[in-house]
């Protein structure tokens, strides 16, 4: 037992007393749901509150004769724009909100398969579609840290309420940064994967999504701790027959050769790197070396390129096959951030946006490339601390800050690799105390050796729970 409580512990510890009884899933999700029920009503991470559902589960749970999974007990949340069967799958659109899903999405059946619990459904901004969670239907999402701070998006429910102990773990999803800024806002950590690697549908949506959304979006989850990616990733990973570009891998490749070599680089071009962002990646560095890698400064191949060409296409679907419904159903905040978007970003159209399809495999081909020499790349996420709330609905400042000098972010779903967020600083800052998140893009397909490098930077820096927790919820 511990003299902790429940609610607190990280989801490899809880499952070290759920799988062996010396804890009931009751008594986890118990906790969890009570938690839940102190912090969010100042937060309002999760929009959905299914403790007694939960409950319900949670005594099955421990009633039934089944072999208890890796994930026995252990309270998750769920992001709204995902199916589960019986709930809404409302998107952040206030006409969405009579949406309820027929039947649960891959993601949410392969974390149920492994025995967690679902204690709850939480917030995003309109159609997922900003770096920060506000929104009509449900308002706005705080960030745990305080006001001085943004709490990210698209999944800055999930973000707030793993920070907040409501739940060991959150899922999300991410098609330019929808796990990573919600990560670097709270001190999360988060893997997103690459392509095809996690299953991904909705038995509720009408039609297939476009070919970019479809290469560039992934399911993953935030956790407050590295060894918690390792424990629930492979349970993400499952295949399921509804996705048939799922890429039906294991968990852990091949061993690499060691030392394993990182590039790094603390280039953000025209955007000044803020002293503090300097030093968490100067210490992230330092912990990878102590950890036995060997850390090069690199030049990453035609970066900025890459991202403009990514989000320059991707801005081209959405406004063709996104763009009416936008225009129906989205608030007047929406519409004026997309049209910031589209003059940030031209929208590639017709023979333009087939050709940056196209373009895609080149770039993919010289990371490929890249990757045979460093596995593994440390990169600055944003040049900046984390944004103010609300800051993307600023007009084209605004958008600049929040997003356009995130090109480290959607360079990497356009080019289909995995890359993970980790705290590596907590900054003292005038507004307040905040996270500064690094982050490490992988090799395809080796998620696994993404999330032992964030291992390594956490071994040295510590997880942001503690000194969250410590100072109290804002």
């Amino acid at each position: 037992m511990t003299d902790r409580p429940l609610w607190s512990l990280s989801a490899t510890e809880l499952t070290a007393l759920t799988r062996t009884g010396a804890v009931s899933a009751e008594e986890a999700v118990g906790s969890a749901v009570e938690r839940m029920r102190e912090v969010n009503p100042r937060l309002n991470a999760v929009v959905e509150d299914l403790g007694a559902e939960a409950l319900a589960r949670a005594r099955a749970l421990d009633a039934a004769k089944d072999p208890r999974g890796p994930l026995f007990g252990v309270p998750v949340t769920i992001k709204v724009n995902v199916d589960q069967k019986g709930h809404a799958t409302t998107n952040g659109v206030p006409a969405y909100r009579d949406i309820i899903a027929p039947d649960d999405a891959p993601v949410v059946r392969n974390l149920l398969a492994a025995g967690a619990v679902v204690i709850g459904r939480t917030n995003t901004p309109e159609f997922s579609f900003r770096a920060e969670t506000d929104g009509p239907l449900y308002g706005r999402t705080r960030n745990p840290w305080g006001d001085h701070v943004s709490a990210g998006g698209s999944s800055g429910g999930a973000g707030a309420a793993v920070m907040a102990g409501i739940g060991a773990l959150g899922h999300g999803n991410d098609i330019g940064g929808s796990l990573r800024f919600p990560a670097a806002a709270t001190g999360a950590v988060t893997v997103k994967p690459g392509l095809g690697r996690v299953p991904a549908w909705n038995p509720s949506q009408k039609a297939e999504r476009g070919m970019l959304a479809q290469a560039m979006s992934v399911q993953g989850l935030l956790a407050r701790r590295a060894a918690d990616l390792r424990l629930a990733m492979p349970v993400m990973i499952r295949p399921d027959p509804r996705d048939p570009f799922h890429v039906p891998l294991p968990w852990e490749g091949p061993e690499p050769a060691r030392p394993l070599r990182v590039g790094f680089t603390r280039e953000t071009w025209e955007f000044p790197l803020h002293p503090e962002v300097a030093a968490a990646l100067d210490t992230a560095r330092a912990a990878l070396e102590a950890a036995g890698y060997e850390v090069v400064e690199v030049e990453p191949p035609a970066l900025r390129e890459t991202a403009a060409a990514g989000y320059g296409a991707l801005m081209g679907e959405v406004r063709a096959l996104v763009g009416p419904e936008i225009e129906r159903h989205g608030s007047d905040t929406l519409k004026g951030i997309f049209a910031e978007y589209f003059r940030a970003w031209p929208p590639a159209e017709g023979a333009d946006l087939l050709a940056a399809m196209a373009r895609r495999t080149h770039f993919a081909r010289l990371w490929s490339l890249f990757q045979e020499d460093y596995p593994l790349l440390l990169t600055p996420f944003l040049p900046q601390p984390f944004f103010r709330p609300l800051r993307d609905a600023e007009g084209e400042a605004g958008v600049r800050e929040a997003l356009g000098s995130a090109f480290y972010s959607f360079a990497f779903n356009f080019l289909g690799l995995p890359a993970g967020n980790v705290p590596a600083r907590l900054a003292r800052l005038p507004g307040g105390d905040q996270p500064i998140g690094v982050q490490i893009v992988g090799r395809r397909w080796r998620e696994d050796l993404v999330v032992a490098a964030m291992e390594a930077i956490e071994a040295r820096v510590g997880a942001m729970d503690a000194a969250l927790w410590a100072r109290g919820i804002a």
